[in-house]
Protein backbone atom coordinates (compact mmCIF):
# COMPACT_ATOMS: atom_id res chain seq x y z
CA UNK A 1 0.00 0.00 0.00
CA UNK A 2 2.72 2.41 0.41
CA UNK A 3 4.16 1.93 -2.87
CA UNK A 4 0.51 3.12 -4.08
CA UNK A 5 0.55 6.09 -1.58
CA UNK A 6 -2.20 4.96 0.28
CA UNK A 7 -2.93 6.19 3.86
CA UNK A 8 -3.89 3.42 6.69
CA UNK A 9 -5.61 6.16 9.06
CA UNK A 10 -6.40 4.90 12.42
CA UNK A 11 -9.91 4.43 11.82
CA UNK A 12 -9.09 2.72 8.19
CA UNK A 13 -6.72 0.39 10.58
CA UNK A 14 -9.35 -0.30 13.17
CA UNK A 15 -11.90 -1.78 10.27
CA UNK A 16 -9.35 -3.54 9.01
CA UNK A 17 -8.46 -5.50 12.45
CA UNK A 18 -12.25 -5.71 13.61
CA UNK A 19 -12.63 -8.00 9.99
CA UNK A 20 -9.63 -9.83 10.57
CA UNK A 21 -10.95 -10.48 14.22
CA UNK A 22 -14.18 -11.77 13.23
CA UNK A 23 -14.24 -15.66 12.36
CA UNK A 24 -17.15 -15.16 10.44
CA UNK A 25 -18.29 -12.81 7.78
CA UNK A 26 -18.81 -9.29 9.57
CA UNK A 27 -21.49 -6.67 7.49
CA UNK A 28 -20.89 -2.86 7.46
CA UNK A 29 -23.66 -2.14 10.61
CA UNK A 30 -22.09 -4.73 12.70
CA UNK A 31 -18.87 -3.20 12.10
CA UNK A 32 -20.16 0.38 12.95
CA UNK A 33 -21.98 -0.88 16.47
CA UNK A 34 -18.38 -2.47 17.20
CA UNK A 35 -16.89 0.95 16.77
CA UNK A 36 -19.59 2.56 18.14
CA UNK A 37 -18.32 0.99 21.58
CA UNK A 38 -14.83 2.96 21.01
CA UNK A 39 -14.66 6.07 22.40
CA UNK A 40 -12.15 7.15 19.77
CA UNK A 41 -13.97 5.76 16.93
CA UNK A 42 -16.82 7.85 15.50
CA UNK A 43 -17.60 6.48 11.99
CA UNK A 44 -21.03 6.52 10.13
CA UNK A 45 -22.10 4.54 6.98
CA UNK A 46 -20.39 5.64 4.66
CA UNK A 47 -17.10 5.76 6.45
CA UNK A 48 -17.49 2.26 7.17
CA UNK A 49 -18.23 1.45 3.27
CA UNK A 50 -15.54 3.94 1.91
CA UNK A 51 -12.95 2.07 4.56
CA UNK A 52 -14.36 -1.41 3.07
CA UNK A 53 -14.02 -0.21 -0.51
CA UNK A 54 -10.43 0.88 0.36
CA UNK A 55 -9.74 -2.96 1.66
CA UNK A 56 -10.92 -4.66 -1.51
CA UNK A 57 -9.05 -2.11 -4.14
CA UNK A 58 -5.90 -3.51 -2.07
CA UNK A 59 -6.84 -6.76 -1.75
CA UNK A 60 -6.81 -7.26 1.54
CA UNK A 61 -10.48 -7.93 2.01
CA UNK A 62 -13.46 -9.78 -0.02
CA UNK A 63 -16.81 -9.30 -0.23
CA UNK A 64 -19.65 -12.02 0.32
CA UNK A 65 -22.51 -10.77 -1.96
CA UNK A 66 -24.89 -13.28 -1.05
CA UNK A 67 -24.26 -12.48 2.88
CA UNK A 68 -23.75 -8.47 2.35
CA UNK A 69 -20.60 -8.76 4.26
CA UNK A 70 -16.97 -9.09 4.66
CA UNK A 71 -13.81 -11.47 5.14
CA UNK A 72 -10.41 -10.76 5.67
CA UNK A 73 -8.69 -12.27 2.59
CA UNK A 74 -6.19 -15.37 3.04
CA UNK A 75 -3.80 -14.68 0.51
CA UNK A 76 -2.97 -10.80 0.62
CA UNK A 77 -0.49 -9.34 -1.36
CA UNK A 78 -0.87 -11.20 -4.75
CA UNK A 79 -3.58 -10.62 -7.01
CA UNK A 80 -6.08 -13.60 -7.64
CA UNK A 81 -9.49 -14.32 -7.82
CA UNK A 82 -11.49 -15.80 -5.07
CA UNK A 83 -13.76 -18.83 -4.60
CA UNK A 84 -15.28 -18.74 -1.17
CA UNK A 85 -17.03 -22.26 0.50
CA UNK A 86 -19.36 -20.56 2.79
CA UNK A 87 -20.86 -22.71 5.34
CA UNK A 88 -24.59 -22.27 5.88
CA UNK A 89 -24.55 -23.25 9.63
CA UNK A 90 -21.84 -21.64 10.80
CA UNK A 91 -21.10 -19.16 8.66
CA UNK A 92 -17.53 -20.00 8.69
CA UNK A 93 -15.45 -19.23 5.14
CA UNK A 94 -12.89 -21.16 3.57
CA UNK A 95 -10.90 -19.48 0.63
CA UNK A 96 -9.73 -21.24 -2.66
CA UNK A 97 -7.77 -19.38 -5.50
CA UNK A 98 -9.80 -22.16 -7.91
CA UNK A 99 -7.22 -21.57 -10.71
CA UNK A 100 -9.21 -24.47 -12.90
CA UNK A 101 -12.13 -22.81 -12.30
CA UNK A 102 -10.59 -19.29 -13.73
CA UNK A 103 -9.21 -20.70 -16.86
CA UNK A 104 -12.59 -22.38 -17.29
CA UNK A 105 -14.03 -19.15 -16.92
CA UNK A 106 -11.70 -17.14 -19.03
CA UNK A 107 -12.17 -18.90 -21.59
CA UNK A 108 -15.68 -19.13 -21.78
CA UNK A 109 -15.91 -15.19 -21.35
CA UNK A 110 -13.43 -15.47 -24.57
CA UNK A 111 -15.73 -17.34 -26.76
CA UNK A 112 -17.98 -14.42 -26.15
CA UNK A 113 -15.50 -11.41 -26.11
CA UNK A 114 -16.40 -10.74 -23.15
CA UNK A 115 -13.45 -9.52 -20.81
CA UNK A 116 -13.04 -10.64 -16.53
CA UNK A 117 -11.38 -7.58 -14.87
CA UNK A 118 -12.42 -9.49 -11.31
CA UNK A 119 -14.20 -12.19 -9.53
CA UNK A 120 -15.36 -13.80 -6.51
CA UNK A 121 -17.52 -17.10 -6.34
CA UNK A 122 -19.50 -17.70 -3.45
CA UNK A 123 -20.48 -21.47 -2.87
CA UNK A 124 -22.23 -22.22 -0.17
CA UNK A 125 -23.18 -25.44 2.24
CA UNK A 126 -22.15 -27.65 4.62
CA UNK A 127 -18.12 -27.42 6.33
CA UNK A 128 -16.64 -30.57 7.55
CA UNK A 129 -17.00 -29.71 11.03
CA UNK A 130 -20.22 -29.21 10.43
CA UNK A 131 -21.74 -32.32 8.64
CA UNK A 132 -19.38 -34.37 11.23
CA UNK A 133 -21.56 -32.50 14.16
CA UNK A 134 -24.77 -33.68 11.80
CA UNK A 135 -23.63 -37.51 11.19
CA UNK A 136 -23.48 -37.10 15.07
CA UNK A 137 -26.58 -35.84 15.55
CA UNK A 138 -28.73 -38.22 13.08
CA UNK A 139 -26.62 -41.06 14.44
CA UNK A 140 -28.16 -40.46 18.05
CA UNK A 141 -31.62 -39.74 16.39
CA UNK A 142 -31.49 -43.11 15.29
CA UNK A 143 -33.16 -45.89 17.57
CA UNK A 144 -31.37 -48.84 17.37
CA UNK A 145 -33.61 -52.02 16.08
CA UNK A 146 -33.14 -55.16 18.45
Amino acid sequence: MRASGARLTPLRRRVLALVCESHSPVGAYELLARLGGERKARAAPPTIYRALDFFMEHGLIHRINSLNAYVACFGPGRPHDACLFICERCRTVEESDAFGLRRAIDHEAGESGFRVRRQTIEVTGVCRACAARMGESDQRSVKPTR
